[in-house]
């Protein structure tokens, strides 16, 4: 038998070797030290002071108060391992409509653990979940002002409440897993919203005329991983929705809902993103190593290497943006921090999950057909997914001047009617 030619000889040791350092990036990134503890929270309520319920706090200083609760659940989701919770620290934000400096914010969280007695002192002591078990601990917060203090600028002293500044509580935890793959320190972050704004009626919307068609922005309060989404575009779509409408969903507000966001915190880059974020525009979410990792994680490292070298030699024959389309949709999705409103600009945001999906179920939910779009003020208009009877082409012309924004509007949904 003849010997293979050098150059072939050649050719297949370097396949060989290529292949084996794809295995060895798949093998590194999937045994990566992980927690299998999840955090997710439920039964939040907020309490409005009640008329006339203000307190004397001192001499000529009256105070009154927003009381919020809501339960935090640790989940094991693993069958063995025992990992420990030994701190636990909650951070929380007021956002709102002006100067919040006078406002005081305090948290006290209580272990409530299936096999301990609850302190009273409200120390967290260091807890095991155990394999496929879980806890919970119940969170309360106090948000106090002084009842009133004139407005800036204001001739006649005009008193304002503080409280009525404040619409949503971002909360952070920062919590500790503890565990064989060594000590890792986690920070998720929840939207509590405190005061939703009422729906628009069809008496008092304000329709704007595009080509061939109306469209109408619907402003809705600050969304996050506490808000269905069904219940939130029946909330505020359903009275102004009528026959033939479409209803569009910007896709970072859906995915927000979905939980798909995390702080950079939570992101350990690699290697092969600190070095490949590198060659990315300034301007992208990817140029960054922890959001090129974020998108390492979903897709896996040898799949955006491959993308990488791929897009590369597309690039040199003249055919540009080839990394995108092999990588997948996520790398066209992510948003860095900075890339969202606040308060998810400091987190990585990624695209909705199975948004196919999401449009069918908010379809039939409402009646009308759902889209789920990226927009820009650039007049971009992509449609990532949309439900039968959606007509891209009136979508594409509707959205190009971008009714929803890009900035603080809190307007996510936009009905788009045919003219």
């Amino acid at each position: 038998m003849a010997p293979l030619p050098i150059p072939l000889c050649l050719a297949l040791i370097a396949a060989l070797g290529f292949g084996a350092l794809l295995l060895w990036l798949e093998l590194r990134h999937r045994l990566r030290p992980a927690s299998p503890l999840r955090l997710d929270s439920h039964s939040w309520t907020v309490h409005e002071p009640a008329a006339g319920s203000a307190t004397e706090a001192s001499p000529g200083a009256v105070t009154a108060a927003i009381s919020v609760d809501g339960v935090l659940r640790l989940s094991n989701r693993h069958a063995r391992m025992e990992v420990m919770v030994p701190e636990v620290e909650l951070r929380p934000t007021l956002l709102g409509k002006g100067d919040l400096s006078g406002v005081t914010v305090t948290a006290r969280l209580t272990a409530a653990h299936p096999d301990e007695d609850s302190r009273a002192d409200g120390y967290w002591a260091a807890y095991i979940v155990k394999g496929h078990k879980q806890t919970e601990a119940r969170v309360m917060l106090t948000i106090a002002a002084p009842a009133g203090r004139p407005a800036a600028g204001a001739a006649e002293q005009q008193q304002i409440d503080p409280l009525t500044l404040i619409d949503t509580l971002w909360l952070e935890v920062l919590w500790i897993n503890y565990g064989p793959f060594g000590r890792l320190q986690r920070r998720d972050g929840l939207l509590i919203p405190l005061r939703k704004p009422e729906p628009l009626q069809p008496a008092t919307a304000r329709w704007r005329t595009g080509e061939a068609c109306q469209v109408l922005p619907l402003p809705t309060h600050l969304l996050g991983v506490l808000d269905d989404p069904a219940e939130v575009l029946r909330r505020y779509a359903a009275a102004v929705l009528q026959p033939g409408d479409i209803l569009t969903i910007g896709e970072t507000p859906l995915a927000v809902m979905q939980g798909r966001y995390q702080h950079p915190a939570m992101v350990e880059p690699s290697a092969l993103a600190r070095l490949l974020c590198r060659v990315f525009h300034p301007t992208s979410s990817l140029a960054t190593a922890c959001g090129l990792q974020t998108l390492i994680d979903d897709v896996g490292p040898a799949r955006v290497l491959c993308a990488w070298l791929a897009g590369t030699l597309m690039k040199l024959v003249g055919s540009r943006g080839g990394f995108y389309r092999l990588a997948g949709e996520q790398a066209r999705l992510i948003d860095d921090i900075t890339g969202t409103t606040p308060p998810y600009d400091q987190t990585i945001v990624l695209g909705p999950a199975q948004p196919e999906r999401s449009c069918r179920e908010l379809a039939r939910a409402l009646g009308v057909p759902v889209a789920v779009v990226d927009v820009n003020d650039l007049g971009r208009v992509k449609v990532l997914a949309a439900s039968e009877g959606c007509d891209e082409g009136l979508l594409l012309r509707a959205l190009r001047p971008n009714p929803a924004g890009n900035a603080n509007e809190r307007t996510p949904l936009v009905v788009v009617r045919p003219a």
